[in-house]
């Protein structure tokens, strides 16, 4: 039995974890945050150099990683995941982080079904696939932990922007019920909810050209937290048996304006998106 299954280790420290979309940004950090507190980790990422440069820099710091290629669209891809992490780690995962994600922004009428099944496929799909695929592990070990990475965009509800709010309004619904649901298992969940962090997420995403430059300029410029500083207060956040991670303060404002007066928020959206558009 590993320490973290002698009660009570927090679920962050020497963990065996799987970190999806772990090549870069909020995922790079997640994994190494975690390496830093002890823990092992698989990296997993569509591209697969990307993790293992995620897993070299574990290795510098004295910790073990592995690099997958998955896609987590795919089911029978995350499904592979799961059961080879298991083998890898030679160990049942203890810690599952769904962060892999894409963007998507453009108007309702100009995105296309192509772009919907897209996004719905790596943000939402990505997610159930993995709490799918790693929630009966954590049963049969008797403990563990999901972290689900969404977005403050799941309640901001910002125009131009229907199909990633949808995703991430799916990502935090879902991470609600299991917390809900699986605390009787032993199994704790935390879903993070930030605005701007400095991540490749515009880069890969598809962003219409007359926004993709101002986004990503704003993204790497005026972003008021860094990826390594959203890992490490998500961690604490999970350890501490928070459901949400709220980093910014820009995210917990616009999270009690929605929370205080859901009809008048979307009067004052509405509004300021007539003005400034």
């Amino acid at each position: 039995m590993s320490l973290f299954g002698k009660k009570k280790q927090k679920p962050s420290q020497n963990a065996y974890a799987v970190v999806t979309g772990a090549g870069s940004g909020i995922g790079r950090s997640f994994a190494l945050e975690l390496a830093r507190r002890g823990g092992m980790v698989v990296c997993a990422d569509i591209n697969l150099a990307a993790a293992e440069e995620t897993v070299a820099l574990m290795a510098q710091a004295g910790a073990k990683g592995f690099a997958v290629q998955c896609d987590v669209g795919d089911k029978a891809q995350v499904q592979q995941l799961a059961d080879q992490a298991e083998v890898l780690m030679q160990h049942l995962p203890t810690l599952v982080i769904n962060n892999a994600g894409v963007g998507l922004g453009g108007k309702f009428d100009e995105l296309t079904l192509d772009d919907w099944q897209w996004c719905m496929h790596v943000n939402l799909w990505g997610v159930i696939h993995g709490c799918h695929y790693f929630v009966p592990k954590f049963k049969q070990l008797g403990y563990g932990a999901i972290i689900n990475v969404a977005s403050a965009a799941s309640y901001t509800a910002a125009p131009e922007m229907t199909a990633y709010n949808v995703t991430k309004a799916g990502v935090r619904a879902l991470s609600e019920t299991l917390s809900a649901e699986l605390a009787k298992f032993d199994i704790k969940v935390n879903v993070l909810c930030p605005t701007l962090v400095p991540t490749n997420i515009i880069k890969n995403g598809r962003i219409p050209g007359r926004y993709s430059k101002l986004a990503d300029h704003a993204l790497m410029n005026y972003a008021m937290t860094t990826s390594d500083d959203v890992a490490r207060l998500t961690l604490n956040r999970l350890d501490s048996n928070a459901l949400y991670t709220i980093p910014q303060i820009d995210a917990k404002l616009f999270w009690l304006m929605k929370r205080a007066s859901p009809s008048l928020y979307a009067k004052f959206l509405g509004t300021g998106y007539r003005l400034f558009k």
